[in-house]
């Protein structure tokens, strides 16, 4: 039986929210002031009839929208976009109690994502539908860079070879990379080369174990070209990685001596190299490994120092961070540990990068607490139609 609702707001992952009985209710794809008819199954709504529409809605461009579980924001325009991405960048710090605005929103979609996971099953691949564990059978995805154009048929060819799995692509300079993941047992790898072999791949790896290389997949940074290890952290898009590294490198000015946290294969530090030297630390050895090699190989860097290292078990200590600046870029868990010990030291220069806003208010918080200002906040969107947002910011004290 469906009820009528009054869209009042949108929750942090894009869906309108309502109340019902004074209980709120999750509807995807209405938009705020939409008068929507719904069945309800517990807090979750889906639309049965749009009985107004939204000024901000549009058409999304995308067939499959509405379908496919992987974008939840094409139905907006790009104002109201931007401003509810920004709002989730902004709304944990005010409940941390910073008051700061985003000074700029970056979009950095470029060409679409160079990185992707499709799903296979031995008839068909693609995304998960919305809210369901059943395949969507896709023939292209409109957000993928081109050269990722074939994943969906890469992903049928390995399905119907192996079964179900997840397949990971990334873009490299060499071509196409390819991991598979959660297939089951008794995969024979080495039946996967003449397939591998056939389809081009540039690279192809079974639960981070190489099967095939062809060509040792890498990717351009700065001045340097870094081969890319397997299961490796990258940003899903060039853009953003490039708009991040601008953001860092104005930031950190001109110091003396800088320190890298969560560096993984070095987007950053091998960017600050060209104007100081630099200390990176990561717990990916691959990634340290790869990042070393690079600016070794690299001429006119000043000297990078890339080490192995937890930062969550054993973060720099406040007697080790005798930095002129810190850059730290951790992982959607955010960086607890090390930031207490920052809080301690006699830092006085932090740039931090975050995915995950929550987990950043968190640790700007304790910085703040410490006696930092936060300044320059910006949000980079990298994850298109996603509820998903990138940001930086300055603190100093």
């Amino acid at each position: 039986m469906a009820i009528t609702v009054i869209i009042e707001a949108l929750g942090h992952k894009g869906e309108g929210l309502a109340l019902v009985d004074g209980q709120r209710v999750f509807v995807p794809f209405a938009l705020p002031g939409e008068e929507v008819a719904i069945t309800l199954e517990g807090n979750r709504g889906a639309v049965v009839e749009r009985l107004s529409r939204a000024p901000a809605r549009i058409e999304p461009f995308c067939p499959h929208f509405g379908t496919c579980g992987g974008c939840q924001l094409q139905h907006m325009d790009s104002q109201s976009y931007a401003a509810f991405k920004t709002e989730l960048v902004e709304a944990p710090l005010r409940q941390a109690g910073i008051e700061v605005r985003v000074e700029r929103f970056i979009t950095a979609h470029g060409t679409g994502r160079r990185r992707a996971t499709l799903h296979a099953r031995r008839d068909k691949a693609g995304y998960m539908q919305l809210r369901s564990h059943d395949l969507l059978d896709l023939d292209s995805c409109p957000i993928l860079v081109p050269a990722l154009g074939r994943a969906p048929d890469i992903t049928r060819a390995l399905g119907a070879a192996i079964g179900e799995c997840d397949i990971s692509f990334t873009a490299t300079n060499a071509g196409i990379d390819v991991g598979i993941h959660k297939a089951g047992k008794g995969v024979r790898a080495e039946k996967l080369v003449p397939l591998a072999n056939e389809l081009g791949l540039a690279r192809l790896a079974l639960d981070r174990e190489m099967i095939l290389l062809r060509q040792q997949p890498s990717v351009t940074m700065g001045r340097s070209e870094v081969d890319l290890p397997i299961g490796s952290f990258l940003q899903a898009t060039a853009e953003a990685e490039q708009a991040l590294a601008d953001y860092v490198l104005k930031a950190v000015g001109k110091p003396k001596s800088v320190a890298d946290l969560f560096c993984g294969i070095g987007p950053f530090a091998l960017r600050l190299a060209e104007i100081a030297p630099v200390y990176a630390a990561d717990s990916d050895r691959a990634g340290i490994a790869a990042l070393d090699k690079a600016a070794r190989h690299t001429r006119g860097l000043k000297t990078v120092t890339a080490k192995a290292r937890d930062l969550f078990r054993d973060p720099l200590t406040r007697f080790e961070l005798n930095f002129d600046t810190l850059v730290l870029d951790p992982p959607r868990a955010g960086a607890d540990a090390q930031v207490k010990e920052i809080a301690l030291s006699k830092t006085r220069h932090v740039v931090m990068v975050a995915c995950d806003p929550k987990s950043f208010a968190r640790d700007a918080a304790r910085l703040v607490q410490a006696g930092f200002s936060l300044s320059d906040l910006i949000a980079v969107d990298q994850f298109a139609w996603s509820s998903h947002i990138e940001l930086a910011a300055t603190f100093r004290r």
